[in-house]
Order: C-alpha cells, then sequence, then structure tokens
C-alpha cells in the first residue's frame, strides 16, 4: 500500500502538494507528479533558488517557482519542511528548517524569496521531531531568541519545539494563515523515517507546484 500525507490547508485549487512517507510507492509517485522534482543539495543552510529564473540547485535549502508544473522539493527525516502558497497561486515554495537553517534564518529567506507580503501567503508545517522527545543541548538553545520554544530536561539539555519556532518566524514575517504541525516522526516509527530514532534512515519528501 502507498501511504501520503496531503496537506490540510485551504489552498487554491490549482495548488499541489503532498509528502511522502516510508510507505509510498515510488513509481506510483512519479505518476503523480508533472515532471521530475527540482532536487536540492541541502546543506543545513539558509539559502533559496528561484527555479525558474534558471538558478542552481547546489547547496540550497529552500525552493521557490511561479512556472506551472515546475516541483519544489526538499527532504527530511526530523527537520522540518514547510510549504508555502500565495492566495492567488502565483508562487509557491518549500524549505527545509532543521535547528541550524530555522534559527539562521531559512523561513524569512524563503518569504522573501517569494516576493508576496505575507499576509497573503499560506504555510503548511510538515511532519518534524516532536517537541515531546526532541532534546537538544545549550548551544542550540543559544542559538534562538525563542526561548520559550524550550523546556529544560536536565543540566544543560533541553526539549525543542520545532513547530513553535517555525510559527512565530513566520508570523513575525506576517504570515498568519499556518497549517500542520501536529506530526512527530520519532513517535510513528510505521509511518515515518526518523534520523534521531534510527541513527541512519531514508528520507521523507516534500513536494509542492502549481498545475495548470
Amino acid at each position: 500500500m502507498s501511504e501520503l500525507v496531503l496537506p490540510d490547508w485551504p489552498a487554491p485549487p490549482n495548488v499541489r502538494a503532498l509528502m511522502t512517507t516510508r510507505n509510498t510507492d515510488q513509481a506510483g509517485l512519479r505518476a503523480l507528479l508533472p515532471a521530475e522534482p527540482a532536487w536540492l543539495r541541502q546543506v543545513h543552510g539558509t539559502r533559496v533558488v528561484r527555479l525558474d529564473q534558471g538558478a542552481s540547485t547546489s547547496e540550497a535549502d529552500a525552493a521557490v517557482t511561479g512556472a506551472k508544473n515546475q516541483v519544489c522539493a526538499v527532504r527530511a527525516a526530523d527537520c522540518m519542511p514547510v510549504l508555502l502558497v500565495d492566495e492567488a497561486a502565483t508562487v509557491v515554495g518549500a524549505a527545509h528548517a532543521g535547528w541550524r537553517g530555522l534559527s539562521s534564518g531559512v523561513i524569512e529567506n524563503t518569504v522573501q524569496a517569494m516576493g508576496i507580503p505575507g499576509g497573503r501567503l499560506l504555510a503548511w508545517l510538515g511532519p518534524a521531531i516532536g517537541p515531546k522527545v526532541y532534546e537538544v543541548g545549550d548551544e542550540v538553545r543559544d542559538a534562538f531568541q525563542e526561548k520559550d520554544a524550550f523546556s529544560p530536561t536536565r543540566p544543560g539539555h533541553w526539549l525543542l519545539d520545532l513547530y513553535a519556532v517555525t510559527r512565530q518566524r513566520l508570523r513575525a514575517r506576517g504570515v498568519q494563515r499556518i497549517f500542520g504541525g501536529t506530526y512527530c516522526t520519532y513517535s510513528e516509527p510505521q509511518r515515518f523515517y526518523s534520523y534521531r530514532r534510527d541513527g541512519t534512515s531514508g528520507r521523507m519528501a516534500a513536494l509542492i507546484w502549481l498545475s495548470e
């Protein structure tokens, strides 16, 4: 059986978006796509590529396009995929937001690259490691201004809520319509890959495009 996660958000009807799971049949997935996805060489950074302007996908962690049938894609296995679209369906974007990219500005850069005021954007937060299990050290907490997204577990260790930080970052850029953010990759081994849980793993893909 092939399983996909479909965003539950009020995106315009010509917007297509989905995320794979560990149970997704790759052949079946390709049949759903209008073209080969623009795979990025993700480096936990903040660079955003504008695919419809022919930008190189080497060493980037987010992609944006206004072209029809051009598939933005990010891979993740605990880091958060964030999908974005404007209410008029003129541009879509996908960002890979682990703690390094998130703390350094990948969300802000992606919103800016879309060239649309935040109040006209919708965002969907895909499956990521959840706030009850994502333990990090002081060095991670020190990288964020959003200290309220951390809760202490033991000296020098904290639980980080990636979803809370991402919502705060989006709202600071004017994005108020934010959906998703209810999954935990670590806690659903039958459904999702998790690098933190397994030590090594495959990755899921979050994909978004504008259809004709």
